[in-house]
């Protein structure tokens, strides 16, 4: 109901459409004018008004949809077809109620041999198609400025993140606490560094190199995301509890956008609890199956850090969440939520395959 009381604004449009075509067809505004409003004609016009409008949310609302958008071409021009026909069938039966009411016959009302096929042929049926073809030329072209401006958008919302996790997470604190962790377990443990900086370096490496394109294959972004946890359970050292259960399986050929888990883990550590009269966790859970990926976060929260998350971590918050509008549209749902001490985000994604890469065929010699 709420749709469609929001089409109509569009009623104004059809009836000056139509009237426009009345008047070229009468070569004059007022005559038209008269002839819709103070003769027998108005209920043929109500007729095709009525009817085309009706055939033009069909075929928009439905059939292209249904058909047309999942890519079953011949159902849809079969449907089309007959909708076309029925809607040209039933605006010709507004001819003969016009001239039932007016008491007239046909051929003394219109002017022209009763022979109902002139009507739908010549009349109903041409003015039919073209309403249908307007409608659906005004529907893809909006379709087509909706799709560059979020182009537009995603661009520049991805150069945006870009230097916004540029900034992040290489700004020197970053980096000074991750090496000077790194530096103090070289004494205390030797294995346990060395594994540390191989951690610390697949993390630059993704950073810089292996992140340039739309898409990541999924392991390889949690796999910068278990380095990028590991580092920062070694750099925390408070006494936060960080458990995780993300999966070793992945769909073959996923891909993902790079960095759009990233701020919910990075805002888990940031705002975790840090209260000493009870248990500081995170929790951390990832699964992917075939086509979906359900990510989950939760960390205690003090009321301090609730307010922190939500107003200083918020920005971030925000940000992702219009990455997702703009990169997964209708393709994922989000929920975020503060209540009893904790902090808790679930992520649902469809995922995206990788585009194939072309194999290249060694040169002739």
């Amino acid at each position: 109901m709420q749709k469609a009381l929001s089409k109509l604004y569009h009623i104004p449009f059809w009836l000056a459409y139509h009237y426009l075509w009345w008047v070229v067809a009468m070569g004059n505004p007022w005559k038209a004018a008269h002839s819709i409003l103070f003769s027998p004609y108005a209920v043929k016009f109500v007729f095709y008004v009525v009817l085309q409008a009706v055939a033009v949310y069909f075929n928009l609302y439905y059939l292209i949809p249904k058909y047309l958008e999942k890519g079953r071409l011949k159902s849809y021009i079969g449907y089309l077809g007959i909708t076309l026909l029925a809607t040209a069938l039933a605006i010709v039966s507004g001819y003969y109620v016009s001239a039932w009411l007016a008491h007239q016959s046909v051929e003394t009302l219109f002017g022209r041999d009763t022979n109902c096929f002139f009507y739908f042929f010549g009349e109903a049926m041409p003015s039919t198609l073209a309403s249908t073809t307007l409608a659906m030329s005004i529907k893809l072209t909006k379709n087509w400025v909706r799709t560059e401006r979020r182009k537009q958008l995603l661009e520049k919302e991805k150069l945006e993140t870009e230097l916004r996790f540029l900034k992040y997470q290489f700004n020197p604190h970053f980096l000074f606490n991750s090496i000077n962790s790194i530096f103090f377990l070289i004494h205390k443990n030797p294995d346990a560094a060395s594994s540390s900086l191989a951690k610390f370096s697949e993390l630059l490496r993704h950073h810089l190199y292996e992140c340039n394109d739309e898409l990541v294959p999924l392991d390889k972004e949690i796999a910068y995301l278990r380095n990028f946890i590991a580092l920062e359970k070694l750099r925390q050292n408070t006494g936060v509890t960080v458990v995780t259960d993300i999966t070793d399986e992945f769909p073959p050929g996923a891909g993902i956008t790079p960095f759009i888990l990233m701020t919910f883990v990075e805002n888990a550590f940031k705002h975790v609890s840090k209260d000493n009269d009870r248990d500081n966790r995170i929790e951390i859970r990832l699964h992917a199956e075939t086509s979906t990926l359900e990510f989950e976060v939760s960390n205690s929260s003090s009321p301090l850090a609730t307010r922190q998350a939500v107003h200083y971590g918020g920005i971030g918050l925000k940000n992702v969440q219009r990455r997702l509008d703009l990169i997964y549209p209708g393709r994922h749902d989000l929920a975020i939520r503060h209540h009893d001490g904790a902090f808790q985000v679930n992520l649902h994604i469809e995922l995206t395959p990788l585009p194939a890469v072309p194999i290249r065929q060694p040169a002739l010699q």
